[in-house]
């Protein structure tokens, strides 16, 4: 297979291994493409259909939607008139399952872009149960028919929820065909060096999202490969260079990453012509970890402008959240204190030493904290620990240690569950953390801090974070404070909500956690 760059600078292949050069039309220098694999090439002819899988997708959804819909009028009907349905209403049931399945068509739920990636997929079904209730209340109005408030208040909510847990069963069975190679999108990757190794690595770090680099687009005379001592002539990207490798690689999207030469005019051309092939153009605009709520485009003066807002650290969002954090944890507390008071005893009676373990940890705007947790381990531990630093299997900064020999049984058990960290929503009552956030650091940890990582104290710490669902003690060091920046720049409410769905699994699967 022919390598695409050179590890660590990015040059372009050369020697017996150089990529193929694709010709340029006006007689200057050709770009370099250089091929992540040996692809099939598909005939042009061929590339305006669709490939098989999203069509098999897309009937899926539908077939998965009306069974939805009929699962919700049958519960509806059942329900409200049990056996004794009028003729009125089962003409309204036989139309309803019609009208959901082109409700959710009108809210681009059949869309391609979506399948299997993003949120956008399920926000397409919350907005056509929105439309359908709107439809029914609206049709009824005009109508003049008496529909009851009854049923469409079951009917709808329920039919809603069957879709999502229906798409959601096919958007797995999806993932699980990509991460085996399978439905996946060809794309070329178009740019110099390095804006387009970066685009490539996150577009290949996650299979899920159906994206496969089948070659790479840059310039013969890009800088990058370039000596000190070697005259820099770069050519310009030019849409017949791109559009003669979209042909050979018969690509189904076309990625552009950041190059000040690919823009205005000449992208709009780039656009055009591939849509006359039936490709898809993206963009990179080279932000990263910045996720959709924050990016707009706004047109202005006749161009259109990525506006990037400000990410939200105060304010009556973050009021919501403390009053969030308190009701919830004070709710697990009181439904968890028989665990609790069993585990305070069983840690008591196995071993010798305090119920609780006390650390101070560094939370919001740097202001230390006393951080609680069930004892773990025997009471000399942080005596022992000079000795075990050479053995660590942590990331360099945070000592971590599988079999660490200094973990009481029970200890190693409570940690294998997560259970060891179940006081700390006192912690969250008392405002120092919250349930979801930052990983709470040591001052050892906080004086390694990189400017850009100090970031990380804009916000509470918490129980759980992008850390607890993407491994924990199994991240290096970077990868740890990558998900804690990126959590501070992009934090919701709804994320904040996905994240304490996902701990959930974490912590009954146990990985990354000793």
């Amino acid at each position: 297979m022919t390598e695409r760059l050179r590890e660590g600078t990015g040059a372009a292949v050369s020697g017996a291994e150089a990529p193929d050069a694709v010709g340029s039309r006006d007689g200057r220098r050709p770009l370099w493409v250089v091929p992540h694999e040996v692809p099939a090439i598909v005939p042009l002819s061929s590339r305006s259909t669709e490939p098989r899988w999203v069509g098999v997708y897309r009937w899926a959804a539908v077939g998965g939607d009306l069974l939805a819909a009929m699962l919700g009028v049958s519960i509806a009907l059942l329900t409200r008139f049990g056996y004794h349905v009028g003729s009125s209403y089962l003409v309204v049931s036989s139309l309803l399952p019609i009208a959901w399945v082109a409700v959710v068509a009108l809210s681009k739920g059949y869309d391609p872009r979506f399948f299997g990636a993003g949120p956008d997929e399920f926000r397409s079904l919350l907005r056509a149960g929105v439309g359908l209730t709107a439809a029914v209340a609206m049709t009824s109005y005009v109508t003049r028919a008496e529909i009851a408030r009854g049923f469409v208040v079951l009917a709808i909510p329920v039919l809603v929820i069957a879709a999502l847990l229906l798409r959601y069963a096919l958007r797995k069975d999806l993932h699980r065909h990509r991460v085996r190679g399978r439905c996946m999108h060809r794309v070329l990757v178009v740019g110099r060096s390095g804006p387009a190794a970066t685009l490539c690595e996150h577009l290949e770090s996650r299979p899920t999202d159906g994206f496969r680099v089948v070659a790479t687009c840059r310039p013969r005379g890009d800088s990058s490969t370039a000596t000190d001592d070697t005259p820099l002539h770069p050519d310009e990207l030019t849409e017949p260079d791109i559009l003669a490798a979209a042909d050979r690689y018969a690509v189904e999207v076309v990625a552009i990453a950041t190059d000040p030469e690919l823009a205005g005019q000449s992208l709009r051309r780039l656009s055009w012509a591939l849509e006359q092939r039936g490709v898809e153009l993206i963009v990179s605009p080279g932000i990263i970890e910045v996720a959709g709520p924050r990016i707009s485009v706004r047109p202005v003066a006749g161009l259109s402008l990525l506006h990037l807002e400000r990410p939200s650290v105060s304010g009556g969002p973050h009021l919501m959240k403390a009053v969030f954090d308190r009701v919830v944890a004070l709710g697990i507390i009181l439904l968890l204190s028989p665990l609790l008071i069993g585990l305070a005893l069983a840690v008591k009676l196995t071993s010798s030493g305090p119920m609780l373990f006390r650390q101070q940890r560094v939370g919001r705007a740097g202001v230390e904290f006393t951080m609680l947790k069930f004892r773990s381990m025997y009471v000399d531990a942080e005596q022992r620990l000079s000795d075990l630093y050479a053995l660590s299997d942590g990331n360099g900064v945070i000592f971590k240690m599988r079999n660490d020999p200094r973990m009481t049984p029970l200890g190693r058990w409570i940690r294998r569950f997560s259970l060891d960290e179940l006081p700390q929503l006192f912690n969250v009552l008392r405002g120092d953390m919250s349930l979801v956030g930052p990983r709470p650091p040591l001052a050892e940890e906080v004086a390694l801090y990189a400017a850009d990582d100090s970031r990380r104290m804009l916000v509470k710490p918490g129980m759980t974070g992008l850390w607890q669902v993407s491994g924990r003690s199994d991240l290096s060091w970077d990868e740890s404070v990558r998900l804690d920046l990126r959590y501070v720049d992009n934090w919701s409410m709804t994320l904040d909500l996905l994240i304490l769905w996902k701990t959930v699994r974490a912590v009954i699967y146990g990985a990354g956690a000793y």
